[in-house]
């Protein structure tokens, strides 16, 4: 699957699209596959790093 990274603070340019393992689910859950997707403001907030917002970039760790 694919996911937008981002390793430090900075403008949208600094985003990637990195391939990302499918997750692993258990018999009582279910897997969706999502279409499409929204960004909320407040993320492109964190992301800037503005507005005394912060935000923990570690590596991707799976599910």
């Amino acid at each position: 699957m694919k996911a937008m990274q981002m390793k430090d603070y900075g403008p949208a340019s600094d985003l990637s699209l990195a391939d990302a393992p499918t997750p692993k689910i258990n018999n009582d859950q279910i897997l969706v596959k999502v279409g499409a997707a929204g960004v909320n403001p407040v993320d492109t907030y964190i992301r800037s790093g503005t507005n005394n917002y912060s935000a923990n970039f570690h590596a991707y760790a799976g599910f």
